[in-house]
């Protein structure tokens, strides 16, 4: 990987991009909230289980297959992932968080982009063709801009780890060594997922943990909130 290539993928995974994910916690407040997620061992155990057995087969496949389609330059392939992807996030929020973060992350990055996929893409989001998911926005513009496709996936798992650990650190709450720490422990499994990422089986895209949907679910009707997922 080039230089060019390693800024441009520290951009776009760079957990303070001003597109909204410092306020989604995924349902990581719903679990604070009840006493499921209460210190550092069972912080780990929700952000392993959050990598490995929901974004794994949820937005990393996305942003995989994006990826493709983008190589392919078939803008019509995004637009069908990206109505998957709007299919297999049943709680509200996620689907609302999802979209907010894929639009703000397409306004930063199109202008300075030049790309005539990014361009027709937003063109159908426009429409309202598409929603304009987070994790489909992303495999669109780590291909646009050269990234080989397994540092990108890990990239992608690696900021969603940093910022399940950063709301981990605020809510439970963690110390700051404490989160680190999980962060390094997160390296072999991070790396794993990444490969396995690359060729995404379609027959298992939203299969996830219920438990994850429900927690979201709930999230909506906490009596305070920190978190707008």
């Amino acid at each position: 990987m080039t230089s060019a290539q390693l800024l441009s993928l520290l951009q776009l995974s760079d957990p303070t991009l001003p597109i909204g994910g410092f306020s989604h916690s995924a349902g990581l407040e719903t679990y604070v909230q009840y006493g499921i997620v209460k210190d550092k061992v069972s912080a780990n155990e929700f952000i392993r289980a959050q990598l490995a057995q929901n974004l794994f087969y949820t937005d990393a496949a996305f942003v995989s297959l994006a990826y493709d389609a983008a190589q392919e330059k078939d803008v019509w392939a995004l637009v069908r992932l990206d109505a998957e992807c709007t299919a297999v996030k049943l709680p509200r929020e996620m689907r609302q968080a999802s979209q907010k973060l894929g639009l703000r992350l397409l306004k930063i990055f199109t202008p300075h982009c030049a790309n005539s996929l990014a361009d027709a893409f937003w063109k159908e989001i426009e429409s309202n063709v598409a929603a304009g998911h987070y994790c489909v926005v992303f495999g669109l513009f780590a291909s646009v801009l050269n990234i080989p496709k397994q540092e990108a996936l890990s990239a992608f798992f690696y900021n969603a780890a940093v910022g399940m650990v950063t709301n981990s650190v605020k809510l439970i709450p963690l110390g700051q060594q404490d989160g680190q720490e999980i962060l390094f422990s997160l390296h072999h499994l991070i790396t794993d997922l990444a490969g396995k990422a690359l060729t995404p089986d379609r027959t298992l895209i939203g299969w996830c943990c219920t438990g994850f949907d429900l927690r979201c679910m709930q999230h909506e009707q906490l009596y305070s909130r920190l978190y707008m997922s």
